[in-house]
Order: structure tokens, then sequence, then C-alpha cells
């Protein structure tokens, strides 16, 4: 009698645990700490810990990722078991040769008041979808599994890419899928034998003599089971609480009021917002999520902030790469009606924090991804301005990499200011950066070649020239370890997944076997 019980449910039981424990993971993977006043992020929080365990912090999208990956695993494995349980219900519910399942299945037979079944299938007649679709359990299933199918397919890049809207609504599924969970075992369809029932009747002495049990002289009695208290809100209860105070803290700090005191068109479409809220503080790297409630009262779309923590305000840039950035961008470019009304809630911390923590860092940014560097630039020209002696790095190496000239007209005047700067203190040699054009063609190519003796590049207006093409990074990283043989190198990155594979394996290549020596740490913005 026991191992029948124990054959049907321990498989269902144990991957019941499993999801419990995935749910916890995965609501807490995607909890924000802000880092202001009173709200440090978790990696500031645990500081103290090594660099490689700090940077585990920053993979909080990856592991919330997998843990899905998981959720779905368990989700599907969990299924199927229950399938093949009442497969066996179904078949020891129909059975006539007396045997102990056959006998354990018409228990409520037995009994007067019928709450000692222990087969959820009550009669030979009795579909399995009839007592999915009619019990607490099946129910719930269902509504979770469809809910869990629609938050899976409507995360795929593509459909983030191309229909976010699409993607951030379903994804709010999730809280049917947790509040399923939370009630999913209320029914008691797992069920054990009663404690009292146990010691009346040994469930091991008392399944060999199952035939005997209408026996008045027999010791072993009709046993009686009971539903198992559900188990899987205690698992939810701790991330569930957490999300909900998170969710309050957020929406607290996306009311206070944000002026917009400054907005810039630059080339390329792409919107620069400066602004101010009261309390705010920022670190170099950090990013925010926007609202706009005109355009969508639910929205709200993360961007790197572009200013310094010096500068006595903060800014953003906006490139027009979707329906919600396309309606914005248009909202503010018409300037006879009022800039419509911002919502702020940030900011929030990124592996670009560290990036002063390094004796020597390379800063590499495609395109829009150029933004965190441009806070982390804007913030050594301040400290050089004031004479910042606790500034640990020693050089900066910055790479841009972007496919229309246009768009190094967004930093433009920044990395001229940079370059007086360098100059005026005679430090030349801290900043080393290099501006790649990949989409170009000959007309280009021979403006810049006739003009190449110019003292400045015929299309940045920067002294340093523009190369044309992609860069050569087996190059780039062998020089830098040449130049650095003993210095921690920290590689920094707002790219994409290509670009970051092949930064991360010369990472691994040109890092020294020998701990004393170079090493570098490769470090990629996560949203």
């Amino acid at each position: 009698m026991g191992n029948w019980v124990v054959n049907h449910w321990f498989s269902v039981l144990v991957l019941a645990v499993w999801l419990g424990l995935n749910i916890f993971l995965f609501v807490y993977a995607y909890l924000k700490y802000a880092k202001g006043d009173k709200y440090y992020y978790t990696r500031e929080i645990l500081g103290f810990c090594s660099r490689t365990m700090r940077k585990q912090l920053d993979h909080n999208l990856t592991f919330h990722k997998l843990v899905a990956y998981m959720i779905c695993l368990h989700t599907a494995i969990h299924i199927i078991a229950h399938l093949f349980n009442f497969d066996r219900y179904s078949r020891s519910r129909r059975a006539t040769d007396g045997s102990l399942a056959s006998i354990l299945s018409n228990l409520s037979h037995h009994e007067k008041d019928g709450g000692s079944w222990l087969n959820p299938i009550h009669s030979p007649n009795m579909t399995v979808e009839y007592v999915t679709f009619t019990s607490i359990a099946g129910l719930t299933g269902v509504i979770m599994t469809i809910a869990l199918v629609l938050m899976v397919t409507s995360a795929t890049e593509f459909i983030r890419r191309n229909y976010f809207e699409v993607f951030w609504y379903t994804h709010h599924f999730f809280i049917v899928y947790i509040l399923g969970l939370g009630i999913h075992g209320i029914g008691g369809i797992v069920r054990g034998q009663t404690e009292e029932s146990m010691n009346e009747s040994h469930p091991h002495k008392c399944a060999e003599a199952f035939q005997k049990w209408d026996d008045p002289d027999s010791y072993c009695r009709h046993p009686q089971f009971e539903g198992n208290p559900a188990e899987s809100w205690k698992w939810i209860l701790a991330p569930v609480v957490l999300y909900i105070f998170e969710r309050i803290l957020r929406f607290y700090r996306s009311q206070q009021k944000v002026v917009i005191t400054k907005v810039v068109m630059h080339p390329s479409r792409v919107l620069e917002l400066q602004m101010n809220k009261c309390g705010f503080r920022m670190e170099v790297g950090q990013y925010i999520f926007v609202n706009c409630p005109s355009i969508s009262l639910l929205e709200w779309h993360p961007f790197t902030l572009t200013s310094a923590p010096e500068e006595d305000f903060f800014s953003i840039h906006i490139r027009a790469a979707g329906d919600w950035t396309e309606k914005l961008i248009k909202a503010f470019e018409q300037q006879h009606s009022p800039f419509p009304r911002i919502e702020v809630d940030g900011p929030f911390g990124t592996v670009s924090e560290d990036v002063f923590q390094y004796e020597v860092a390379m800063l590499v940014g495609a395109g829009i991804g150029v933004t965190p560097f441009a806070s982390i630039l804007k913030s050594i020209w301040h400290k050089f301005r004031h004479a910042d002696h606790n500034l640990k790095t020693q050089k900066i190496y910055f790479y841009w990499i972007c496919r229309e000239t246009g768009a190094f007209a967004w930093f433009n005047d920044l990395l001229t200011s940079l370059e007086q700067e360098m100059e005026d203190l005679g430090r030349v040699g801290f900043l080393n950066y290099r501006l790649f054009l990949t989409g170009w063609d000959s007309n280009i190519a021979g403006h810049a070649v006739l003009n190449f003796d110019r003292a400045t590049d015929i299309l940045t207006g920067l002294k340093q020239k523009t190369f044309f093409g992609r860069p050569m990074w087996d190059n780039e990283f062998s020089s830098i370890a040449t130049a650095h043989p003993k210095s921690v190198v920290g590689v920094f990155l707002c790219g994409p997944r290509t670009l970051a594979r092949s930064l991360q394996k010369c990472c691994h290549r040109y890092s020294s076997l020998d701990p004393r020596k170079v090493q570098f740490y490769f470090n990629k913005e996560n949203f």
C-alpha cells in the first residue's frame, strides 16, 4: 500500500518542490534595487566580496532566463507525471481483479462520508478531462500552463525587438501564474494516509494482507486517507512580499515630479533629455526607467544615464528604435505644444559603476551603446578639472563603433572638451580613444584620404582620425597586454552579443596564467 502511494505521487511531489524553488528564484532574480539616499543596489551591499563574486550579481537577467527554462522543464515533467498517474488511476478504477490498486481505488465506496478516497477518479465512467477541469489542481494547472506558454513564446528575442508591447503585457501573466501556484494544492488531490490510520493499520504489514481488510478478526482495517496540505504558497510568499514592496517603492519614486530643463535633437533621430528631480542621486553608468503616460500608462523603458554625477542635472539619449520611442521623439519635436509629462524610476546599478576600480579600463560602445561611457568620460572630465587625487584609474581605452557618421555628433563636444582638458593638464596619454565607422562607401573613404593631412578629422572634427571598418581585437588586446604587463584591465561593453563573445574570448586569451601579471575582466551591460 505504501509503495503504491509512493510510486504514484513521489515524482509529482519532488517536481512540485523543484517548481516552487525555481519560482522563488525566478521572482527574486528580477527584483531591482535602486541606489539613492536610502536604497542600495545589492552589488553595493556585497561590495566586500571579491570582484568575481560581485560580477555575478550583474547577470541577474541571465539567471532570470535560466531559472525560467528550468521552470518550463519541470512544468513539462510535472504534467507528464500527472498524465501517467491519471492513466494508472483510470485503469485501477476500472479494474475488477481484486488487486491492491483496485481496492484502494474503491475505498470511497466503503466509507459513509466518502472523504477517505485515494483515487481522484471516483467512478469508471469519469474521464481524465472531467477531473482536470472540475478539480482545483487540474483547472489551475491548465491556467498556469497557458500563462507560462504565453510568457515564454512572447519573450523570444524577435518578439521583444519587434513587438515590445506584446512581450510587455503577456509577461505580466506571471501574476496569474503565481496566484495559480498559490492555490494549486488546496484541493488536496495529493493524498496520504492519516496518522491515526497508520497507527491502526501499518502500511507495510497491511499492504500484504489487503484481502483480509474486511475480516473482523484481521488486525488491519481499511486505511484512511486525507489530502496533503498545500505547500507551494510557502515557496512564493517571500518573493511575492519582496516584489510587492518593490513595486510600492518604485511607484512612490516614479510619482516624484520630473522637470525637463533642456531638449536636444541630435543627428540620426536621437533625442537628448536633460532633467531634474528632487533627491535624485546617481553614479556613472547607471540607468533609469522612463514612462510617458500620454503614450502608454504601463510601459516603462530603460535608458542609460549619459550625465555625470558631478552635474546638476541628469540626462538620457533616446534613439528611435520602435513605436514607443518614435512616438516620444515626435511628441518632443512638436515645439508649439508643451512637453509631455515624464515619469522616472531609478537609478539602477550596472557593471559600469566599477570602472574606476580598475587601473586600466577598456570601454567599448556600439552605436547608441556609447551612452554609459559618455557618463564615465564626463565624470573623468570633472575629476580632472577638480584635481581628484582619489582616481585609481591610470589609463582608459575608448572604442566607439558606429554605422553612420552622424552618430559621432552625439558626443563630439564631449570628446573635444576631453582632448583639450588632457592637453592643458599634460595628461594626453590618459585617454586613448578610437572611432570606427562600419557603414561607409568609396566617396566617404576617398574624401577622408584626400584630407588625411589635416590637423583634425574630416568626419568628426576631432584630432583623432576615424578608422574605417571594425577593430582588430586581437591586435588591440595584444598591445594593451604589452603596455600594461602587471595591470588589472576592466573590459566594459555595451553592444550586441556577437561583439560580446569576441571580447570575452579575447579576455580569456590574453589574460596571463600568472595572477601577478595582466588580467582582463569582461563586463557587459544587461537590461
